[in-house]
């Protein structure tokens, strides 16, 4: 697949602005004058390194807390640490990283597999290869207590040593099978977790899960807990979440939060609220860019709404909203196409054969199509995409083509519904013109979808195939629109070499709903003898 346009952002800071790409989410989320009127103190923050996660947050961590970062292996947690770690040593602050469970070389091409060093980053093993010589090995074998207490002042003569203001301890884990009862290890965590807020330290706890029982324990002394999931389906790669389970004294944004694993780090993409994003404007009426196209839908397509363009494969969806999308760039505005199920390449050589051309408004920048396989996308990274190309790029125009690839790219038809539903709801807020694109199974007689998205839409405009005469014709009609009073006539339509060309009103249709379109009228129809002889309505 084509690599996604958007940009993977550099880590924040707390001086810089690091939610470019992942969202400008800060304390407007609150409620209009909820902190204000509570006198709440400020609390000082420190960038995770990870500016999605910051902007999930609210701003980042408060400082000189002990928080725990909880996940399966392979989740990222060891990453994470590295983040914040990296983050404070480009900004001048010291850093420690305590394993037990990694060797500093294991750490070493971890950093380097992202394009990270660890300059500026303490590694300490608390079992180094000295540890594990022959010499060492009737120390290796002493009991659990005396184990315990080695590693607990191990770390805190590091401490000492190195002042540190941010420290990553990986894992917790060994540390519980050192402790072997809940009561010593509850009661060392608390040891520790005094110790570091005494020298000031910003702390993850990194936990592989491994013992459930100790989970609750280990939240109720955390100062906030941070959740990874990896979730592995029928096909396609692992999707990965995070959740914020807790976070003491700071309002943040709560629920799933899509994230990737990849080269350069975590990306997080914060989970879309459309309550935040709304912008007043008056909302005005577009031209598709066929004026017949226009009258059907009552004037054209209203800024602030979508249109769902629904029918059977092959019926004309994605060349009529190409030629909206062309008909904006005419206009001199901007549009990003998300095409997730054609290809490229066929896209744009049908349009140039339909006189419908987009290629040039490609290469300036004034469109974007960006080809994506859905299941290599999570819901968030999408929305994320769609994001920037308003926000950032000034696009105008959104088509989503289709609804039918998207809603694989989802856990289940729930969270497509609940999550479309918010990016349309953003996109509206926008004042954008969204076109969505969905096929429906079958070509003639009865057809369904895979979703009834009826309700989320703003207008509906269904794409038929009717039978004439002994040919196999197309049809459009607008059967909702929620801004407009449209027709509620029938029209043919065909794509030729102009583009998309409607004819006049039809009558005398039967079976449209069912979807055996057959038509028994006398008027002429597009491409018949007399086409030219009578007035087009």
């Amino acid at each position: 697949m084509s690599a996604p346009t958007y940009t993977r952002a550099k880590p924040a800071t707390l001086e810089s602005d690091g939610n470019a790409h992942f969202g400008r989410v800060s304390a407007h989320w609150m409620k209009p004058n909820a902190a204000s009127s509570l006198n709440l103190p400020v609390q000082e923050r420190v960038s995770t390194g990870i500016a999605g996660l910051d902007a999930v947050l609210g701003g980042g961590l408060p400082v000189s807390h002990l928080y725990l970062i909880e996940g399966n292996p392979g989740s990222g947690k060891t990453t994470l640490g590295l983040q914040f770690l990296r983050n404070g040593a480009d900004g001048g602050t010291p850093g420690l990283y305590v394993t037990l469970s990694e060797t500093s070389e294991e750490l070493h091409t971890i950093a380097a597999s992202h394009g990270w060093s660890l300059d500026g980053i303490e590694v300490f093993e608390l079992v180094s290869n000295e540890g594990l010589g022959p010499e060492a090995e009737q120390s290796i074998l002493h009991p659990s207590e005396i184990e315990l207490g080695e590693t607990v002042n191990g770390v805190m003569a590091v401490v000492e040593r190195l002042k540190p203001k941010r420290v990553v301890f990986d894992s917790l884990s060994e540390m519980r099978l050192l402790a072997q009862n809940p009561l010593r290890y509850r009661r060392q965590v608390l040891a520790l977790k005094k110790f570091f807020a005494t020298h000031a330290c910003t702390v993850l706890l990194l936990d592989d899960r491994s013992a459930t029982e100790s989970e609750l324990q280990m939240r109720s002394i955390a100062h906030g807990v941070i959740a990874l999931e990896q979730v592995t389906d029928q096909y396609g790669p692992e999707r990965r979440r995070l959740r914020l389970i807790k976070m003491r004294g700071i309002k943040y944004r709560g629920g799933d939060h899509d994230f990737n694993l990849d080269t350069g780090g975590l990306f997080v993409f914060p989970r879309l609220v459309a309550a935040e994003h709304r912008v007043m404007s008056d909302s005005t009426t577009v031209s598709t860019g066929v004026p017949k196209l226009d009258t059907l839908m009552g004037g054209g397509v209203t800024r602030g709404s979508n249109m769902l363009f629904v029918g059977p494969s092959g019926v004309g969806k994605t060349t009529t909203a190409i030629a909206c999308v062309r008909a904006a760039l005419m206009r001199g505005e901007k549009a990003a196409y998300y095409l997730f199920d054609e290809g490229l390449s066929s896209l744009l050589l049908r349009s140039r054969a339909l006189g419908l051309d987009v290629q040039p408004y490609m290469r300036d920048g004034q469109l974007k199509v960006v080809q994506l396989d859905p299941a290599e996308v999570s819901p968030g990274e999408f929305a994320q995409m769609v994001r920037q190309s308003v926000e950032d790029d000034g696009a105008h125009v959104v088509v989503i083509d289709s609804l039918n690839a998207y809603l694989h790219a989802m856990p289940g038809g729930k969270f497509l519904l609940l999550q479309m539903h918010e990016l349309l709801t953003y996109l509206n807020h926008r004042n954008i013109v969204t076109l969505l694109i969905m096929g429906q199974h079958g070509l003639m007689g009865e057809l369904r979808s895979d979703v009834d998205m009826s309700y989320l839409s703003d207008g509906i405009l269904l794409f038929r195939y009717f039978e004439a005469r002994g040919n196999l014709l197309k049809a459009m009609s607008t059967v909702k629109s929620r801004f407009s009073a449209h027709e509620q006539s029938i029209r043919e339509f065909r794509l030729g070499p102009t583009g998309v060309e409607l004819g006049q009103a039809l009558t005398d249709f039967e079976g449209v709903l069912v979807g055996a379109t057959v038509y028994r009228g006398q008027l002429p129809l597009l491409g018949e003898k007399n086409d030219n002889k009578k007035e087009r309505a």
